[in-house]
């Protein structure tokens, strides 16, 4: 007999997944080049010439058995290395290489950590607005996702929300700061408040609280914003990492999990990692593309158009009478709606050819993302199309 837990998933896709691929049938008949498609956070801008020349170096010049063979279950250890070394200058986080797993990706990085620091029946808070994959993330483990309501003036934590749900039953929380959808950075002020918040219930209970922070969007941070690294204040902290967005790489999948040093167990949660990687399926990720990262491992790519669009798209929709936060990274912007039904505002919005996702399924109804990773022409294209879209179906005047 089939599985009828994933059975049932089948009748749950993705709403991003659907609108991306309305966008692109759109396309077939219009010309793609004429769809304003904000729906799927796929990198823009190409990765470095540096790491494409130098996986050209490894496939000319390593061995055929270092390029192409199984990598160790922890990863590479030169990898592991230059990724704690990196961290441990950049911010300062006295990391070894024996804190560090290669993973496939953040979403990699989030499937070990669940399960390293929760059993079925644990919950796991996480705080709205939230990507949606991490139901699936985490309630598949058997333990319990929870999603703390959101604080809609700012998007940083709903205290009095988190505070009484941070009961006794709690092992985990799980961060994403810069956020997706939201495009906010988790200040120190918040990080910090959160973190006394969790050793006051460690405390009080008994019993580790581990926070999990999703960071796939660390290095896209724009002037002015106050994002701090969050694995520095906090102890039981495992930091989940990818290259996806940092090197535009989302289809190398790779990424890691860095735990802090001073957290429980710190010397032995990678090899649980790689103890978990027997159970899933989740091992051994590229040899080639770990190599290749390690050889780049403080570059970006040129990351600064998505803060030219959110500065655009910012100016334009406050302009036209959207009320929306202004992002501090990431390439996301999150408005309120024009009508309390941001399903339906949605699909208004499809007769204009813009394609904007309702954040329905990412705890925040009555609100919309724009995933503005596209060229800034179209960006600028679709401005006017945005402000017809608001003057013909609500009536906005200005």
């Amino acid at each position: 007999m089939i599985n009828e837990t994933y059975k049932k998933m089948l009748q749950g896709k993705s709403v991003i997944r659907e609108l991306s691929e309305y966008a692109t049938e759109r396309g077939k008949e219009i010309g793609y080049e004429n769809v304003f498609d904000y729906s799927l956070g796929n990198p823009s801008v190409p990765c470095t010439q540096s790491y494409t020349d130098a996986v050209i170096r490894l496939h000319q010049e390593a061995k055929p058995s270092t390029v192409h063979g199984y990598s160790p279950s922890l990863g590479i250890e030169s990898v592991r290395a230059t990724v704690a070394d990196s961290l441990k200058r950049r911010f300062g986080v006295p990391y070894e290489t024996k804190h560090i797993f290669m993973t496939s990706g953040a979403a990699g990085a989030i499937a070990h950590a669940v399960r390293c620091v929760t059993k079925p029946g644990d919950e796991v808070l996480t705080f709205a607005p939230y990507f949606p994959e991490y139901n699936p993330y985490v309630n598949l483990t058997g333990a319990v996702l929870k999603v703390v309501p959101a604080n809609t003036q700012t998007f940083q934590i709903n205290f009095d929300a988190f505070e009484s749900m941070l009961t006794e039953n709690v092992a985990a929380v799980l961060v994403n700061t810069p956020n997706n959808p939201s495009g906010i950075a988790l200040s120190t002020e918040t990080i910090q408040k959160m973190a006394d918040l969790m050793y006051a219930k460690q405390k009080e209970y008994g019993h580790d609280i581990f926070l999990i922070s999703d960071e796939p969007y660390r290095e896209i941070v724009f002037a002015g914003a106050d994002a701090p690294y969050v694995s520095k204040f906090y102890d039981n902290s495992i930091s989940c990492y990818s290259f996806s967005k940092s090197l535009s790489l989302p289809g190398e999948r790779i990424g890691y999990i860095a735990v802090n040093p001073k957290a429980t167990d710190a010397d032995i949660i990678a090899i649980m990692c790689s103890q978990i990687s027997r159970g899933i399926g989740h091992n051994c990720p590229s040899s080639s593309v770990q190599l290749a990262v390690a050889k780049v491992i403080d570059e970006t790519s040129d990351l600064s158009v998505y803060e030219t669009n959110m500065n655009l798209l910012y100016n334009a929709l406050t302009r036209i009478g959207f009320e929306v936060v202004k992002p501090g990274g990431t390439f996301y912007i999150f408005p309120k709606a024009l009508e309390a039904d941001a399903v339906a505002f949605s699909k208004k919005a499809l007769k204009y050819d813009l394609i904007l996702v309702p954040a329905d399924g990412f705890g925040c109804p009555g609100y919309f993302r724009m995933a503005y990773c596209i060229d800034t022409e179209k960006v600028e294209r679709s401005i006017p199309v945005l402000e017809k879209f608001a003057r013909e179906e609500y009536g906005l005047k200005f």
